[in-house]
């Protein structure tokens, strides 16, 4: 065998590892895709059985996020809510209308205290 013989069954053996690396990410991407549907599936049936799918996806979001921070406190201030990681890319008119459709809803209500900016969150009605 010749130098470029060696040359060439390298390249070709290089060509097809990567082509092999290839196969595994895109099945490997493929799986993850398929968990992330079984998930949403499992989300939604959730939702359902919550009365949640009613919701549109960012009162949704705002629902969760208000339902996370009450855990530790019992009234909801706007300024932690609009700053929670599910509401990063929502925009404050889209936040405040969702904020006031949710509480036209029942889901939340101002806080007792006289201040604004201070909500109650209320258990789904199912």
């Amino acid at each position: 065998m010749t130098p470029e013989d060696f040359q060439s069954a390298g390249l070709e053996f290089r060509q097809a590892r990567t082509s092999i690396h290839s196969e595994q990410v895109a099945t490997q991407a493929m799986m993850e895709i398929s968990k992330l549907a079984e998930l949403r599936k499992l989300l939604q049936s959730m939702e359902r059985s919550l009365g949640l799918q009613e919701l549109s996806p960012v009162e949704r979001d705002v629902y969760y996020a208000a339902s996370e921070i009450s855990k530790s406190d019992e009234e909801v201030r706007t300024v932690l809510l609009i700053e929670h990681s599910l509401l990063q890319t929502v925009s404050r008119p889209t936040f405040f209308r969702a904020l006031k459709s949710l509480v036209n809803k029942g889901y939340l209500s101002q806080g007792r205290a006289s201040n604004r900016g201070r909500y109650l969150v209320h258990q789904p009605r199912t």
